[in-house]
Order: structure tokens, then C-alpha cells, then sequence
């Protein structure tokens, strides 16, 4: 076994291409279809699935599902089961995942100057 180390293995940006491997998984966890979004309700507070899915049009209960799975997964949600009748199952982010509120806010702001730019309006 080798113990050559590369760039990509050090999680170090490539000087030529720019590419870090945390970076762009990152990019990829927030860019995946309907992440942000309900990652940016989940600022508010915990909520119910249903509350989720309420608050993003379009979004089906499958979907939801499959990506609440990936945010818990990569440590962004968590979901809590309280013990009690009936049971209720909330959505919360975890600390990392509410580091994201400044990332969100900074998103929103480059999306209406962009979508003001030209008086165009980008939200197809």
C-alpha cells in the first residue's frame, strides 16, 4: 500500500482548476432540487413534515421524504420523535445546518438583484 497523498485526499484547492472536494460537495448537497428551500424553512423552527411540505409548492411527500433523509444524512436536519399520543415527528436543522442562515440570506439577495437585473425575471 502506497502512502502518496494527493491534492483531492487533502481536501486542498487544485491551483489550476479551483476544484476543492468539500466545496463541491457542498455545492452539490445545497444545489440538489428543493434542498434550499427546505432548508431555508427550517430556519424558522422545527415543523412537521406536512408543514414542509405545505410551504414548497411542488414538492411531493416522496420527495420530501428522499431529501429530509440526505439532509439528516450529511448532519444539516435531524429528526426528533416525541414520545407521546399521538407520536409527533418534527424536522429541525442541527447546528451546522443553521450556520447555513447567513449562506441563505446572502443567496436571497443575489437572486433579486439578479432577477432585477435588465428588469428580467429568472424564477422559471
Amino acid at each position: 500500500m502506497t502512502s502518496e497523498v494527493t491534492r483531492e485526499d487533502r481536501d486542498e484547492p487544485d491551483g489550476d482548476l479551483g476544484h476543492c472536494p468539500r466545496f463541491h460537495a457542498a455545492i452539490e448537497l445545497l444545489g440538489r432540487r428543493w434542498n434550499g428551500v427546505i432548508i431555508q424553512r427550517l430556519l424558522a423552527g422545527p415543523l412537521r413534515f406536512s408543514e414542509i411540505r405545505r410551504g414548497v409548492p411542488r414538492l411531493t411527500d416522496a420527495m420530501l421524504s428522499q431529501r429530509l433523509r440526505e439532509l439528516e444524512d450529511a448532519g444539516v436536519a435531524v429528526r426528533v420523535v416525541v414520545d407521546q399520543r399521538p407520536v409527533q415527528i418534527t424536522y429541525a436543522l442541527t447546528p451546522v445546518g443553521m450556520r447555513l442562515a447567513p449562506v441563505l440570506a446572502a443567496v436571497a439577495d443575489w437572486s433579486n438583484d439578479w432577477a432585477e437585473r435588465e428588469g428580467g425575471d429568472h424564477a422559471s
